[in-house]
């Protein structure tokens, strides 16, 4: 039989919950925030509440709720989802007496509730690759620094790697006083010494990612379930996005699977030909450009050099075109403006 006095325990822990978590409030962040505003308080308050950094009692429960508004906040569709009706499952919030009644008793054995843990926040990661990592591929070894469950107490934050029930609430999380006469029988739970009681540790991951020819620029690769560890949720995703370095592109440019690149000629050269260009590709392979004594070449003309562009992310043996265009060198151009061309 659950007393009275339980019950209203209950009561008021249920309108708590009813009133849910604000992830916004939690994060300290504008409702109209950007990503990067939002990733980059996100880093922060992970730093601040960490449990190795912070010996604060309550950190480690912040440390959860920033973790689970970040995991809103950070999927475009569970944060539309709150936005409309304060759920990131696209429920509307109800506040009637069973609803509080059924977030208080659930999961807590004896009250028939489900037990489950919820889904830890994705993790973003940008990798930094050169055109030529896109144009031939490239088998890529990486270390990510992550979270991780702490191997010497599995994630139970003690010392003999067990988890214990709460001796007074016997795992209920509400407390019905006893008074007992007689010697008083103490036990103490000693924290690991390792993640000191957090259960879990900052650690640097190893992967192994093959990056295809023709892969897109800010392509994401996902590696599910290699998110951060927690003892209190399930792990989210690891996202790789590949982004691409603008200062090693050997020249070229890349839009889609074509490749676009600048050449330039002299006033001379443009008028008479009599030239010959050699530009080399990526993968080592040699495009020759030339004109013939007496062919002209126009500002702002433009080559086509089909099935020199950029592999098919669908078909590595099928390639985009190559575009080419030319800038001439008006004469009594000075050295600075030939280097600006």
């Amino acid at each position: 039989m659950i007393s009275v006095r339980l019950i209203l325990l209950a009561w008021l822990f249920a309108c708590l919950v009813a009133a849910g978590l604000d992830p916004y409030e939690v994060l300290g962040v504008a409702r109209d925030a950007d990503e990067k505003t939002i990733k980059s308080q996100y880093r922060q308050l992970l730093k601040q509440y960490h449990p190795d950094k912070n010996p604060d009692p309550e950190a480690h429960e912040r440390f959860i709720e920033v973790g689970e508004a970040y995991g809103i906040l950070n999927d475009p569709k569970k944060r539309e989802n709150f936005d409309r009706f304060g759920d990131p499952e696209g429920q509307p919030q109800h506040n009637g007496m069973g609803d509080m009644f059924g977030q208080f008793f659930h999961g807590h054995p004896g009250f028939g509730g489900q037990q489950g843990r919820r889904r830890g926040p994705d993790t973003q990661v940008a990798i930094e690759l050169t055109l030529q990592d896109f144009y031939v591929g490239k088998d890529l070894d990486f270390g990510v620094e992550m979270l991780n469950i702490c191997e010497s107490c599995d994630g139970s934050g003690s010392a003999d790697g067990k988890r214990h029930t709460c001796l007074k609430c016997r795992g209920l999380g509400v407390q019905t006083t006893t008074r007992q006469f007689g010697p008083m029988i103490q036990q103490f739970q000693l924290p690991c010494d390792k993640c000191q009681g957090s259960g879990e540790t900052i650690a640097n991951r190893q992967y192994n990612v093959f990056i295809a020819p023709g892969t897109p620029r800010n392509h994401m690769h996902v590696l599910e379930g290699e998110g951060d560890q927690n003892p209190d949720w399930v792990p989210g995703n690891l996202n790789l996005r590949f982004t691409e370095n603008p200062r090693e592109n050997w020249g070229f440019r890349r839009v889609g699977d074509n490749l676009y690149r600048t050449e330039v000629l002299t006033a001379q050269e443009a008028a008479q030909g009599g030239w010959l260009r050699k530009i080399h590709m990526f993968d080592d392979e040699i495009v020759t450009l030339k004109r013939e004594k007496g062919q002209a070449v126009m500002q702002g003309h433009v080559d086509i050099v089909a099935g020199h562009g950029m592999p098919l992310a669908s078909d590595h043996d099928e390639h985009g075109h190559l575009f080419v265009d030319y800038k001439v060198i008006p004469v009594g151009s000075s050295s600075r403006e030939k280097d600006e061309l």
